[in-house]
Protein backbone atom coordinates (compact mmCIF):
# COMPACT_ATOMS: atom_id res chain seq x y z
CA UNK A 1 0.00 0.00 0.00
CA UNK A 2 1.25 3.70 -0.53
CA UNK A 3 3.54 5.19 2.20
CA UNK A 4 4.14 8.81 1.69
CA UNK A 5 7.73 9.81 3.43
CA UNK A 6 7.87 13.99 3.39
CA UNK A 7 11.30 14.64 4.06
CA UNK A 8 12.72 18.50 4.56
CA UNK A 9 12.19 21.01 7.09
CA UNK A 10 9.29 23.03 8.95
CA UNK A 11 7.01 23.99 5.21
CA UNK A 12 6.20 20.09 6.47
CA UNK A 13 6.91 20.08 10.17
CA UNK A 14 4.60 23.35 10.78
CA UNK A 15 3.20 21.70 14.59
CA UNK A 16 5.03 24.40 16.12
CA UNK A 17 3.31 27.04 14.21
CA UNK A 18 -0.55 25.76 14.06
CA UNK A 19 -1.36 26.10 17.87
CA UNK A 20 -4.06 23.64 18.28
CA UNK A 21 -5.07 23.28 14.16
CA UNK A 22 -4.26 20.15 12.15
CA UNK A 23 -0.47 20.54 10.75
CA UNK A 24 0.29 18.98 7.36
CA UNK A 25 1.09 15.30 8.80
CA UNK A 26 -2.15 15.63 10.33
CA UNK A 27 -4.17 16.79 7.30
CA UNK A 28 -1.95 14.78 4.83
CA UNK A 29 -3.14 11.66 7.00
CA UNK A 30 -6.80 12.75 7.07
CA UNK A 31 -7.03 12.89 3.67
CA UNK A 32 -5.19 9.20 2.42
CA UNK A 33 -6.94 6.47 1.83
CA UNK A 34 -7.67 3.79 4.87
CA UNK A 35 -4.95 1.57 3.31
CA UNK A 36 -2.26 4.51 2.93
CA UNK A 37 -0.05 5.53 5.79
CA UNK A 38 2.04 8.89 5.55
CA UNK A 39 5.30 9.58 8.03
CA UNK A 40 6.95 12.88 8.27
CA UNK A 41 10.84 13.04 8.86
CA UNK A 42 11.14 16.20 8.26
CA UNK A 43 12.46 18.50 10.85
CA UNK A 44 11.85 22.27 11.75
CA UNK A 45 15.20 24.12 10.87
CA UNK A 46 17.08 22.01 9.27
CA UNK A 47 18.65 22.39 5.70
CA UNK A 48 19.90 20.10 3.15
CA UNK A 49 22.76 18.38 5.03
CA UNK A 50 20.60 17.45 7.25
CA UNK A 51 18.26 15.16 5.14
CA UNK A 52 21.05 12.77 5.16
CA UNK A 53 20.11 11.90 8.80
CA UNK A 54 16.21 11.69 7.59
CA UNK A 55 16.61 8.92 5.14
CA UNK A 56 18.50 6.86 7.81
CA UNK A 57 15.25 6.71 9.30
CA UNK A 58 13.17 6.10 6.27
CA UNK A 59 10.50 3.37 6.37
CA UNK A 60 11.02 0.25 5.02
CA UNK A 61 8.02 0.36 3.35
CA UNK A 62 7.95 3.90 1.93
CA UNK A 63 6.64 4.25 -1.53
CA UNK A 64 7.26 7.63 -2.66
CA UNK A 65 9.11 10.79 -0.93
CA UNK A 66 8.23 14.49 -0.82
CA UNK A 67 11.31 16.85 -0.47
CA UNK A 68 10.97 20.33 0.65
CA UNK A 69 14.36 21.39 1.64
CA UNK A 70 16.36 24.64 1.00
CA UNK A 71 14.45 27.56 3.11
CA UNK A 72 16.70 27.72 6.09
CA UNK A 73 19.71 27.09 3.82
CA UNK A 74 18.85 30.68 1.92
CA UNK A 75 17.56 32.00 5.36
CA UNK A 76 21.47 31.56 6.79
CA UNK A 77 22.09 33.77 3.62
CA UNK A 78 20.11 36.69 4.36
CA UNK A 79 23.23 39.01 5.69
CA UNK A 80 24.33 39.38 2.48
CA UNK A 81 21.02 41.32 1.63
CA UNK A 82 23.17 43.96 4.14
CA UNK A 83 26.70 43.85 2.83
CA UNK A 84 28.21 47.07 1.40
CA UNK A 85 29.17 46.41 -2.46
CA UNK A 86 31.32 49.06 -4.72
CA UNK A 87 29.51 47.59 -8.27
CA UNK A 88 26.32 45.66 -9.56
CA UNK A 89 28.70 42.87 -10.78
CA UNK A 90 29.79 42.23 -7.11
CA UNK A 91 26.56 41.83 -6.01
CA UNK A 92 25.75 39.38 -8.68
CA UNK A 93 29.29 37.49 -8.39
CA UNK A 94 27.90 37.21 -4.54
CA UNK A 95 24.73 35.69 -5.60
CA UNK A 96 26.40 33.37 -8.21
CA UNK A 97 28.55 32.12 -5.37
CA UNK A 98 25.58 30.99 -3.29
CA UNK A 99 23.61 29.54 -6.03
CA UNK A 100 26.39 27.09 -6.86
CA UNK A 101 27.18 26.15 -3.34
CA UNK A 102 23.75 25.39 -3.09
CA UNK A 103 23.29 23.37 -6.34
CA UNK A 104 25.94 21.32 -5.45
CA UNK A 105 24.64 20.61 -2.18
CA UNK A 106 20.78 20.00 -3.90
CA UNK A 107 21.89 17.85 -6.84
CA UNK A 108 24.27 15.87 -4.78
CA UNK A 109 21.09 15.00 -1.78
CA UNK A 110 18.79 14.70 -5.09
CA UNK A 111 20.96 11.96 -6.46
CA UNK A 112 21.57 10.20 -2.82
CA UNK A 113 17.47 10.22 -2.85
CA UNK A 114 16.75 9.28 -6.50
CA UNK A 115 19.00 6.21 -6.03
CA UNK A 116 16.61 4.73 -3.43
CA UNK A 117 14.45 4.14 -6.72
CA UNK A 118 11.22 5.60 -5.33
CA UNK A 119 8.89 7.76 -6.85
CA UNK A 120 9.78 11.34 -5.71
CA UNK A 121 8.58 14.15 -6.05
CA UNK A 122 9.90 17.89 -5.22
CA UNK A 123 8.84 21.58 -3.76
CA UNK A 124 10.01 24.71 -4.27
CA UNK A 125 10.99 27.26 -1.84
CA UNK A 126 7.93 29.17 -1.18
CA UNK A 127 7.56 32.98 -0.94
CA UNK A 128 8.06 35.04 2.17
CA UNK A 129 5.16 37.04 3.90
CA UNK A 130 6.70 39.87 5.59
CA UNK A 131 4.52 42.96 5.85
CA UNK A 132 6.90 45.38 4.67
CA UNK A 133 6.54 46.02 0.87
CA UNK A 134 10.30 46.68 -0.08
CA UNK A 135 11.44 43.92 2.10
CA UNK A 136 8.78 41.45 0.32
CA UNK A 137 9.94 42.80 -2.65
CA UNK A 138 14.10 41.54 -1.92
CA UNK A 139 13.07 38.05 -0.22
CA UNK A 140 11.03 37.05 -3.48
CA UNK A 141 13.85 38.51 -5.48
CA UNK A 142 16.49 36.78 -3.55
CA UNK A 143 15.03 33.12 -3.32
CA UNK A 144 14.71 33.65 -7.42
CA UNK A 145 18.16 32.40 -7.36
CA UNK A 146 17.67 29.07 -5.03
CA UNK A 147 14.22 28.18 -6.83
CA UNK A 148 16.39 28.09 -9.79
CA UNK A 149 18.42 25.35 -8.92
CA UNK A 150 15.48 23.25 -7.60
CA UNK A 151 13.53 23.74 -10.58
CA UNK A 152 16.33 22.84 -12.68
CA UNK A 153 17.23 20.02 -10.84
CA UNK A 154 13.55 18.20 -11.27
CA UNK A 155 13.65 18.87 -15.24
CA UNK A 156 17.30 17.59 -15.37
CA UNK A 157 15.98 14.50 -13.15
CA UNK A 158 12.62 14.07 -14.50
CA UNK A 159 10.70 14.16 -11.30
CA UNK A 160 7.11 16.13 -10.68
CA UNK A 161 7.84 19.54 -9.02
CA UNK A 162 5.58 20.98 -6.58
CA UNK A 163 5.71 25.02 -6.96
CA UNK A 164 4.67 26.16 -3.56
CA UNK A 165 4.92 29.77 -4.85
CA UNK A 166 1.54 29.05 -6.77
CA UNK A 167 0.49 26.73 -3.50
CA UNK A 168 0.84 29.30 -0.72
CA UNK A 169 -0.48 32.58 -2.45
CA UNK A 170 -2.59 34.37 0.35
CA UNK A 171 -1.15 36.00 3.56
CA UNK A 172 -3.91 33.02 5.67
CA UNK A 173 -1.97 30.53 4.33
CA UNK A 174 1.39 31.58 6.44
CA UNK A 175 1.70 31.45 10.34
CA UNK A 176 3.85 34.46 10.29
CA UNK A 177 6.17 35.38 7.88
CA UNK A 178 7.92 32.41 6.48
CA UNK A 179 6.09 29.57 8.00
CA UNK A 180 3.03 27.76 6.96
CA UNK A 181 -0.57 28.25 8.27
CA UNK A 182 -3.04 25.30 9.02
CA UNK A 183 -4.78 26.61 5.69
CA UNK A 184 -1.17 26.82 3.59
CA UNK A 185 -0.87 22.94 4.98
CA UNK A 186 -3.75 22.32 3.47
CA UNK A 187 -3.31 23.63 0.17
CA UNK A 188 0.44 21.90 0.66
CA UNK A 189 -1.32 18.78 1.35
CA UNK A 190 -4.21 18.99 -1.56
CA UNK A 191 -0.52 19.50 -3.68
CA UNK A 192 1.02 16.18 -2.44
CA UNK A 193 -2.09 14.20 -2.97
CA UNK A 194 -2.30 15.51 -6.87
CA UNK A 195 1.16 14.65 -7.08
CA UNK A 196 0.96 11.35 -5.95
CA UNK A 197 -2.46 10.25 -7.92
CA UNK A 198 -1.82 12.23 -11.26
CA UNK A 199 1.46 11.83 -11.92
CA UNK A 200 2.92 8.62 -13.64
CA UNK A 201 6.12 7.85 -12.03
CA UNK A 202 6.62 5.18 -14.16
CA UNK A 203 8.59 7.71 -16.92
CA UNK A 204 11.08 10.31 -16.57
CA UNK A 205 9.13 14.05 -17.03
CA UNK A 206 8.00 16.73 -15.22
CA UNK A 207 5.38 17.71 -14.23
CA UNK A 208 4.46 20.90 -12.13
CA UNK A 209 1.90 20.77 -9.70
CA UNK A 210 0.57 23.65 -7.11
Amino acid sequence: MPHIVLLGDSIFDNAAYVRDNPDVIAQLRNKLPDSWSATLRAIDGNKINDVYEQLKELPQDATHIILSIGGNNALSCISILSEKVTSSAEVFSKLADLSEEFEQQYQKLLQKILSLHLPTAVCTIYNPNFPEREYQRIGVSALTIFNDVIIRQAFEKGIPLIDLRLTCNEPKDYANAIEPSAAGGEKIVNAIMNVVLEHNFNKPYTQVFY
